[in-house]
């Protein structure tokens, strides 16, 4: 099985209940990043990462401009910013216009990691309500990373994992049960 250097795991409605389930059943010894990136209205939810550190051991942190990218911690991006992943392997945030109609947008960061990652990188797409994220694990894929969605059926709001799967070669469709025990095997 190929090695896991970055995880990316994108989503919108929905997909917070996702996390707060998969998250205390991680190993708190992952040897990659995890790269949260969430819809959310422009300073609603500052408090985000506190609220994920409530539910794991891993260290949990909103992405700062050029931060070096750790294995082991689980970076939030920030409202109202697009996260890109430099070739230095550092994060860049940008204000340009949304895309979706939604900034952060999921398709972004997914592109700009899997050109630095390429067949290393896995991402993964939860409940939502739009299609952001699908051109991004189109570019995933045309690296030689891993495509991976939320079951559209277990899903709050099918609709983003359902596009995915209508568009993208999925390597796995997984029940929010199943997610952690997935994703602690990729370390």
């Amino acid at each position: 099985m190929k090695t896991c250097e970055a995880l990316v795991i994108g989503g919108s409605a929905g997909s917070l209940d996702v996390l707060l389930k998969v998250l205390p059943d991680l190993r708190p010894d992952l040897s990659f990043p995890i790269i949260i990136v969430i819809h959310r209205k422009h300073g609603a939810d500052s408090l985000l990462p506190d609220l994920l550190k409530g539910r794991t051991t891993l260290n949990v942190k909103e992405v700062e401009e050029k931060e070096h990218i750790l294995a082991g911690t689980i970076y939030v991006a920030p409202s109202d910013y697009h996260l890109l992943i430099e070739q230095d392997r550092t994060f860049s945030l940008d204000s340009s216009e949304k895309i979706n109609y939604s900034r952060p947008s999921i398709d972004v960061t997914f592109q700009t990691a899997a050109e630095i990652y390429q067949d290393k990188l896995v991402c993964m797409l939860l409940s939502g309500s739009n299609a952001d994220g699908v051109n991004g694990l189109k570019a995933v894929k045309a690296y030689g990373g891993r495509a991976l969605i939320q079951n559209p059926a277990d899903a709050q709001v099918p609709y983003m994992p359902a596009q995915a799967a209508q568009n993208v070669v999925i390597d796995a469709s997984l029940n929010i049960e199943d997610t952690a025990e997935f994703i602690n095997l990729l370390s």
